[in-house]
């Protein structure tokens, strides 16, 4: 069957960086499930995008859709004839809506009952009636923000310029908010301009000679390879940060590497304060010496070609010179006020409208560190430093340098820390507060920057949901999912045998004098312990751990973090192993007979077969040994304590009756199970893990 090559682009004004990746990937899925809904096969796929166009490549596309026979089920035999034999009103209105008629039918029968089927054919379309339906590709696309322009009523990412739809050297037709497809397409802004696509093959190379890199791998390559070129030549060593890298690629459709020089004199100046000038604020590569030593260039990215490729080195050098002069002065001036000045200064400074100044914040985080530290068995001269750290953290939100480089909160806090002569320690523990950062961040490795690092995060939690500052949908302003996330991960890489409801009260207490309504405490924990508990849950769904292992082992609380998660782990790898089926089993009938509600006390005496007696001695055999384990986070071991009386236990029910009529006996039956129920309960609740479907 023949095929034919198929070329759809849609240019834009310039879209935003941040959305290219996921525009391109949502283009090829959207096209791929148009084409599968279509029954069209093809060859295949090429997606292109810059930041003002995407477009795609359908290669040896099917020429027609095949024709489709399908079986087509309907009423039952007996409801498909009337009682003399003829066919049915519902018989004949089946084979109506099928485009059939009653010579058609066929009987089968399903499970028992024959029922009436047909065959219905559906011849398949061209693919030139199918095409102008790619429309619908266009238009469904979605973005995270979207404008308006002119009286169009669309909402798109960015103002629609031109389309091209193409059919070999044929134009599909149709139309968009008055733009409609031809086979034009424009090359860069300044380099390039309007060009005629007959081929939809001839794409890629005939943008290539307007300026345009249209494929985002290619494009991307071309930088590297220009950095890495440049680098060698210089013998520089260049920080390739991934995500400047991708950013811009997706800022330019014609790169090309071009480098800069500042004054030496800036090197003085913190080299996080040069390279956040450089990375966020200019998009600039840093450059080092192979010793690692940052030195006094930069190396940027051009949309266009090497003409006057000078000119536009110098002119970013005087931008990036003025900039530095800038983070200079800052630097300079912020050393003149001293750590208590600055601390007087926050009391001025809203942290949030009901839960008052960042001077109030900063005395909550303190007690919240001091009252964790002492939780943690600290001494005296660390909690000393925990102290201090939280009462000087938020100091350096009032220097020059954080308001013009709000990244660098905590970076800077560090370094004027360690100017002002505060311990090492102390001046660490200020920057780490703020990690994690961003997802896959590192987290603070020192105790005293861990623990303030929660007593500032906790803080932030339980003030924003007691005044009802839940997260919901995208909405965050407070990022605290990203904040418990934080607390989640330094608690399991720390290993701390401390209780998350315990750091919780902690920071609940804090907020006794006002600021939370005390006859809603209960309600305002209860929320912040679901909100943790579905952050873990969705930390831990990372890692292939289902939903309702999470539910099962926070059935009485959350407890400690380290313990929870390894449960939780534990548990998912037991419910994968056939071999743990049968002590699965025996343990599950425990808990679905046990009523933990009942405090009945075991009796030797109404024992009155040996299988009550030989489980009832493997329990008290267990017991002291299995709750140490638990204690000490040795899960593995604790529930191979438990499958060891999983062959009593299947004794115990082959031989005995639990709810018999003698109360005494059954209630003693009961306490027996209770004992070990209790015992697995300690580990998770087996009734909330759904075992069946994974065996």
């Amino acid at each position: 069957m023949s095929t034919t090559n198929v070329l759809f682009e849609v240019g834009l004004e310039e879209m935003p960086a941040r959305y290219i990746i996921e525009t391109e990937k949502q283009l090829k899925n959207r096209t791929i499930e148009w084409l599968e809904d279509n029954r069209l096969t093809y060859g295949t796929l090429k997606t292109f995008i810059t930041p003002r166009r995407f477009a795609i490549q359908i290669i040896d596309l099917i020429g027609k859709q095949p024709d489709l026979e399908v079986e087509v089920r309907g009423p039952a035999k007996k409801i498909a004839h009337d009682e003399a034999g003829n066919w049915s009103k519902a018989a004949i209105g089946f084979t109506k809506g099928q485009g059939v008629s009653v010579d058609d039918i066929y009987f089968q029968d399903v499970k028992g009952t024959e029922y009436i089927f047909v065959k219905k054919f559906t011849p398949g379309k061209h693919v030139n009636d199918i095409l102008p339906t790619f429309k619908d590709v266009i238009l469904s696309m979605n973005f995270p923000k979207n404008m308006r322009w002119g009286t169009s009523k669309l909402r798109y990412i960015r103002p629609i310029k031109w389309l091209i739809a193409l059919q070999n050297d044929q134009i599909i037709d149709f139309e968009i908010e008055g733009v409609k497809t031809g086979n034009v397409t424009v090359g860069h802004r300044f380099l390039g301009g309007k060009v005629t696509i007959n081929d939809p093959l001839n794409y890629e190379s005939i943008l290539r000679e307007q300026f345009v890199i249209a494929d985002r791998n290619n494009r991307q390559a071309d930088i590297l390879s220009q950095l890495n070129e440049l680098a060698d030549h210089n013998n520089w060593q260049i920080d390739l940060d991934n995500d400047l890298v991708e950013e811009v690629t997706d800022l330019v459709e014609f790169p090309t590497i071009f480098y800069g020089t500042f004054s030496e004199d800036y090197l003085t100046v913190p080299e996080e304060v040069l390279i956040t000038s450089m990375k966020v604020h200019q998009r600039y590569f840093p450059v080092r010496n192979h010793d690692g030593k940052l030195l006094p260039f930069f190396i940027g990215v051009r949309n266009g070609n090497k003409d006057f490729i000078e000119n536009v080195a110098r002119g970013n050098e005087k931008v990036l010179n003025a900039r530095l002069a800038d983070g200079l002065f800052f630097y300079e001036e912020d050393q003149k006020k001293s750590i208590e000045e600055n601390n007087e200064k926050l009391t001025k400074i809203i942290f949030q409208q009901q839960l008052g100044t960042v001077a109030e914040k900063v005395k909550r985080v303190t007690a919240n560190a001091v009252a964790i530290a002492d939780q943690l068995g600290l001494s005296n001269s660390e909690i000393n430093q925990v102290e201090r750290a939280a009462t000087i953290s938020k100091f350096d939100l009032v220097s020059q340098m954080v308001d013009e480089f709000p990244e660098l909160q905590g970076v800077m806090g560090e370094k004027y820390a360690l100017i002002f002569g505060e311990d090492p320690e102390v001046a660490k523990a200020i920057n780490e507060q703020y990690m994690p950062r961003h997802a896959n961040d590192q987290l603070p490795n020192s105790t005293i920057g861990s623990i303030l690092s929660i007593a500032d995060k906790i803080d932030t939690i339980v003030g924003c949901i007691g005044i009802g500052l839940i997260p919901t949908g995208s909405q965050d302003p407070y990022a605290l999912r990203r904040q418990a996330m934080g607390i989640i991960q330094i608690l399991e890489q720390q290993n701390w045998l401390i209780n998350f409801e315990t750091i919780v009260d902690i920071a609940l207490d804090q907020f006794k004098q006002g600021l939370i309504d005390l006859d809603q405490h209960d309600q305002v924990r209860a929320s912040v312990m679901d909100f943790i508990q579905g952050r873990i849950s969705y930390l831990v769904k990372e890692e292939n751990v289902s939903h309702d292992i999470i539910k099962a082992v926070t059935h009485q609380q959350i407890g400690v973090i380290s313990h929870l998660l390894n449960k939780a782990k534990l548990l998912e790898r037991k419910r994968q192993d056939e071999s743990f089926k049968q002590s699965q089993e025996a343990l599950g009938r425990v808990v679905n007979i046990a009523k933990l509600e009942l405090d009945y006390q075991v009796t030797d005496e109404l024992f009155e077969n040996n299988s009550e007696q030989a489980l009832y001695s493997a329990f008290n055999e267990i017991k002291s040994s299995y709750e140490s384990k638990v204690n000490e986070g040795l899960f593995e071991d604790a529930l191979q304590l438990l499958e060891q009386l999983a062959p009593k236990i299947e004794q115990f029910f082959d031989q005995t009756l639990v709810m018999v009529d003698d109360e005494a006996v059954k209630n003693n039956r009961i306490a027996l199970l209770n004992g070990i129920a209790r015992l697995i309960n300690q580990l998770a609740n087996f009734k909330d893990i759904e075992w069946k479907q994974h065996f």
